[in-house]
C-alpha cells in the first residue's frame, strides 16, 4: 500500500494504523472552514500572542517566534487581499493557516501549537470575534436605526396620531413620540450589546489546551496582555485575565448564547415594528408612507405596494429565535469538556449575526424614507374619543375624584354614541354639567372645549416621558444631543 502523502495524512491522525485516504463525505461531512474562515484574524492573533509567550518561557527561540509572526502576518495579508486558498481538506480555520505557515516557514510553524489545542484556540477565536463583532458591528448598526429614528421623530413633530391599546384607538400622541419610543427600544439593545462584550467575553482560555492544561510552563499573564494590545490595536482597551478552570473554559459558550440572545432581541424589536408599519401602511390606516424601492408589486394585480421588505423583517426574527434555540440545544446535553458539537455554535451565531445586521441596514434604509401622512391621519383624528382621558384629568383639577371622573365621562362617551356623534366636543356645555350633577357639585364653562380634541390634548401633556408637549421636546432634544446631532 502506498504511504499517504504527508499533506493528505492529518497530523492528528498519526494513531491510526489505516493509511486509507480519508473518506471525501467524511471531509466535507466534517468541515467548517467554509464558514469558519472568518476568524482569521483571530486565529492569527491568538497565535502570535501564543507564539510570543512560546519565546518568553524558552520553549521556542526568539529566531522562531520572529519567523512565526512574520509568517503569519504574511498569511493574514494574503488573506486579506484575496491571494490565499483556504483547503477544506485541512477542516478548519486552525489546521487551514497552520498547514500554510508550515510550508512558508517549515520546522518553526511545527513548534506553534506547543501546549496549545484546537479547543483553547477556537474558544479563544469565538471570544475574540465576539468581542470584536458585538460592540464594534451590531452596536454602530443600531445607532444608525435609533440616528434614523430621531430624524423620522424631528420631522413628525407636528403630526398628531391615535396611539393604541388592545389595538383600540386610545390617547393622542405627537407622532414622533411613537419614532422615539421605538428609538428607546433599539437603544436598550445597544446597551445590552455593549455591556456583554464587557461581561463575558475577556477570559483568555489559551493555555487550557485539550481540557486538563499543560505539563510546559506555559505564561497564560503574557498571552492575555498580548490579547488586550490587539485589541487597544482595534479600538478597545480591555483586560483579558486567564480563565479559572482550564476544564470550563474550553467548554463554555455561554458568551456565544449571550450574543444570539441579544441578536434575538434586536430581532424581536425589529419585527414588532415592521408588523407595526406594516398596518400603518395599509389602505385602512393610511398613517405611514415608505419608498416605493422598499415595497413590490403583484404578480397579478398591478395596483399592489406590498411592504415586502417589512415582511421580510418580520419574517427573519423566526430564524434568529430557531439560531437562539438550536444553540441552547446543543449545549443542553452536552457533558462538560470540549465535544464536536460545538463545532456547529460558530454556523449559528455567524447566521443570526448576519440576518440582524441586514435587517438593521434594511429597517434603517426604510425609515429614513419614512413619513407620516397627515393629510390621510387628520379626517380621522378626533375618531374614537380620544381625548376621554384628558377630559377626565380635566374634571379632577376641578376637584372630582378621579374614579368618579372616569364614570361620568364614561357616561358622556355612551350619550354620544347614542346620539350619533364622534366627538366629546359636540355635546353642549348642559350635556357636560347634566353628567356631572349625578355626581358631583362641581359645574364646569366653556374652558373645558380647550381640553377637548386631539390636537388640545397632546399639548397639555406634562409628566417627563409623556407623547407630547414639552416632554417630547425635551425627549427629542436630549436625543438629538445624545447623537451629536444638529
Amino acid at each position: 500500500m502506498i504511504p499517504m502523502s504527508e499533506q493528505s495524512r492529518k497530523s492528528w491522525e498519526a494513531v491510526k494504523e489505516n493509511n486509507d485516504p480519508p473518506d471525501p463525505m467524511v471531509v466535507k461531512f466534517v468541515e467548517s472552514i467554509s464558514y469558519d474562515r472568518r476568524l482569521y484574524k483571530h486565529d492569527i492573533a491568538g497565535s502570535i500572542a501564543h507564539a510570543t509567550m512560546l519565546a518568553k518561557v524558552g520553549l521556542i527561540t526568539d529566531a522562531e517566534r520572529d519567523a512565526i509572526i512574520a509568517g503569519l502576518k504574511g498569511i493574514e495579508r494574503d488573506i486579506e487581499s484575496g491571494n490565499f486558498v483556504f483547503d477544506e481538506t485541512l477542516e478548519d480555520i486552525h489546521m487551514v493557516i497552520e498547514d500554510a505557515l508550515i510550508k512558508r516557514i517549515g520546522e518553526p510553524g511545527k513548534k506553534l501549537h506547543t501546549g496549545r489545542s484546537r479547543n483553547d484556540q477556537v474558544a479563544l477565536d469565538l471570544r475574540l470575534w465576539l468581542n470584536e463583532t458585538g460592540p464594534r458591528c451590531l452596536e454602530p448598526s443600531v445607532r444608525q436605526l435609533i440616528k434614523a429614528l430621531v430624524l423620522l421623530a424631528e420631522r413628525s413633530a407636528n403630526i398628531v396620531v391615535p396611539s393604541f391599546t388592545h389595538m383600540q384607538r386610545a390617547q393622542p400622541i405627537i407622532a414622533g413620540a411613537e419614532a422615539l419610543a421605538w428609538a428607546q427600544m433599539f437603544h436598550r439593545d445597544e446597551r445590552r450589546t455593549r455591556s456583554l462584550a464587557f461581561a463575558l467575553v475577556n477570559d483568555n482560555p489559551l493555555g487550557s489546551g485539550a481540557i486538563a492544561g499543560s505539563s510546559l510552563p506555559l505564561d497564560r499573564e503574557t498571552t492575555g496582555r498580548m490579547l488586550r494590545e490587539y485589541d487597544i490595536e482595534a479600538g478597545k482597551d480591555w483586560y483579558w485575565h486567564e480563565s479559572p478552570s482550564s476544564i470550563e473554559s474550553t467548554a463554555s459558550r455561554d458568551a456565544a448564547v449571550d450574543f444570539v440572545y441579544c441578536c434575538a432581541l434586536i430581532a424581536q424589536h425589529l419585527s414588532r415594528w415592521a408588523e407595526q408599519w406594516i398596518i400603518y401602511m395599509t389602505t385602512e390606516f393610511g398613517f405611514i408612507t415608505i419608498g416605493d424601492k422598499f415595497t413590490t408589486s403583484s404578480s397579478m394585480m398591478p395596483q399592489k405596494r406590498n411592504p415586502d421588505m417589512l415582511e421580510l423583517i418580520r419574517g427573519r426574527c423566526g430564524n434568529v429565535y430557531g439560531d437562539l434555540f438550536a444553540l441552547m440545544t446543543i449545549l443542553k446535553g452536552l457533558p462538560i469538556g470540549y465535544n464536536r458539537d460545538l463545532q456547529e455554535d460558530k454556523r449559528i451565531v455567524f447566521r443570526a449575526y448576519d440576518t440582524v445586521s441586514s435587517c438593521l441596514e434594511m429597517a434603517t434604509a426604510i425609515v429614513n424614507s419614512a413619513n407620516y401622512d397627515k393629510e390621510r391621519i387628520e379626517p380621522t383624528l378626533d375618531r374614537g374619543f380620544l381625548d376621554a382621558t384628558s377630559l377626565a384629568e380635566y374634571l379632577v383639577t376641578k376637584g372630582v375624584p378621579f374614579r368618579t371622573a372616569h364614570g361620568i365621562v364614561g357616561t358622556l362617551v355612551a350619550r354620544c354614541e347614542k346620539e350619533g356623534k364622534h366627538a366629546l366636543a359636540q355635546l353642549s356645555l348642559e350635556a357636560f354639567n347634566e353628567a356631572i350633577a349625578k355626581e358631583s357639585q362641581v359645574r364646569v364653562d366653556k374652558d373645558v372645549y380647550t381640553v377637548l380634541g386631539a390636537k388640545n390634548v397632546v399639548k397639555r401633556y406634562q409628566s417627563a416621558g409623556a407623547a407630547g408637549g414639552k416632554p417630547f421636546e425635551d425627549q427629542l432634544a436630549a436625543w438629538k444631543k445624545r447623537l451629536g446631532m444638529p
